[in-house]
């Protein structure tokens, strides 16, 4: 039965290619003529809108990366008179200026829409209850959740980020149906049930649909098993749209369908930039093809994966789920390490909890690493001990590299409402 799928949704491969083409050269005439940034970009490659003839032919054009957005702070990447503009969303700027995106009437709704589908795909039906705890604001998870589910025809619980006692109460008395919400925030809601002595089994909820940031399978049994549901991901980034770009479909969970309809996809080599063919893993880049406000051409994510045919919407393509990004690549004492690599390893050893956080610091002229996981609350010094012997081993015998390892006490580690910052970097601060 199809009768659930949008009018996209039933496109076939063919439909969808010209659908694209289509879309894809009146995006680069209207970034061309209407944003500078573009403009000058593209007589730089000595490139026009109309020298597009093909999907191909945009492996031509040049990349937009995230400097280029700061550097055009606060409004130069627009491409719509101000007026037009009816939200901005920026980034956190914790590393400089933020990100600042913007949407016109249009853009909003066509954010509503994937997001529905998005929802949908996910399990998600009108009638349900959504319960949102991605952060509202300038972040773009809340609202657009927010949004997609009201499109959807289902009652939204606004809850945000934060006040995680209060959250548990809500899903209690209120019933949802679905939760949105960040997968480390959502561990930090599974020890709140316990420590208030509620098993998360005995609650509503029957799917949780989780972004924001890269998470394993590893995770995924954990709070499936934990709370009886069924964990999806959700992928999105505010430079292109927010959450709904990809979604993962419940009935298979093997990987994102992204919306090709308004984001074409490519995925590059991270160092040379050249587009590798599907299946291949790489640098994942979007090129917006409905947005008015602020289109994006070949926009690098930095999020590395590969793209797979559809499945559970065949005309779609998939994503493989992100599991790192190329800048928060660790390369210690000359191995490639990625967080996720690390959370695979804490969350199949007994005694440990599923928080962590990596501590780099240096030790002389050399790179040290320190892994800090927080034991559960039933383990014994011995079972400690062990875990953390465990764990070292792991990384050694999996990664190739010794890192040293400390287990903490439960709820030692900051918990996170938001993106959980699994990395702290110490080695400007080291002796």
């Amino acid at each position: 039965m199809t009768d659930f799928l949008d009018a996209g949704e039933r496109l076939d491969r063919e439909e969808l290619a010209a659908l694209q083409l289509e879309r894809l050269r009146a995006t680069l005439r209207h970034a061309y003529e209407n944003v500078g940034f573009y403009r000058q970009a593209f007589d730089r490659a000595g490139l026009r809108p109309e020298d597009c003839r093909t999907l191909a032919d945009l492996a031509r054009f040049p990349f937009t990366v995230k400097a280029d957005l700061r550097d055009n702070y606060p409004f130069g990447m627009f491409a719509v008179e101000r007026s037009r503009v009816r939200r901005v969303h920026a980034s956190s700027g914790t590393t400089g200026l933020p990100t600042v995106v913007g949407y016109t009437d249009r853009d909003l709704d066509t954010w509503a829409d994937v997001v529905a589908r998005s929802i949908r795909a996910a399990g998600g039906r009108p009638g349900h209850t959504v319960h949102v705890a991605y952060g509202y604001g300038l972040f773009t998870g809340g609202l657009g959740a927010h949004y997609g589910a009201e499109r959807l025809g289902c009652t939204v619980v606004p809850a945000s980020g934060g006040m995680t006692a209060r959250q548990v109460r809500l899903i209690q008395d209120f019933r949802p149906e679905i939760i949105m919400v960040t997968p480390s925030y959502m561990l930090t809601l599974l020890d709140e049930f316990e420590r208030q002595g509620v098993d998360p089994r005995s609650t509503s909820l029957k799917v949780g649909v989780f972004g924001a940031e890269p998470w394993t399978e590893e995770m995924r049994r954990e709070i499936e098993e934990r709370f009886a549901i069924d964990a999806v991901d959700i992928y999105g980034l505010s430079e292109v749209i927010g959450p709904g770009v990809a979604q993962e479909c419940v009935e298979t969970k093997d990987g994102l369908h992204i919306w090709e309809d308004h984001f074409y996809p490519e995925v590059v080599d991270p160092f040379t930039g050249e587009v590798v063919p599907d299946g291949e893993r790489g640098e994942l880049v979007f090129t917006s093809l409905t947005k008015e406000a602020m289109p994006v051409v070949r926009y690098r994510t930095r999020d590395l994966t590969r793209l797979l045919p559809g499945t559970a919407r065949p005309a779609f393509r998939r994503m493989e789920k992100v599991t790192g990004r190329s800048d928060d690549m660790v390369i210690l004492r000359g191995v490639n390490l990625f967080p996720t690599q690390i959370e695979e390893i804490v969350l199949r050893t007994p005694g440990l909890a599923p928080h962590f956080q990596l501590r780099l610091t240096r030790d002389g002229r050399l790179d040290a690493l320190t892994v800090r996981a927080e034991a559960r609350a039933d383990a014994t010094t011995e079972a400690r001990a062990e875990a953390a012997r465990a764990v070292a081993a792991a990384v050694k015998d999996g990664i190739g590299v010794s890192v040293a390892v400390e287990v903490v006490d439960p709820e030692t580690l900051e918990r996170s409402v938001g993106k959980i910052r699994r990395i702290v970097d110490l080695r400007d601060t080291t002796p």
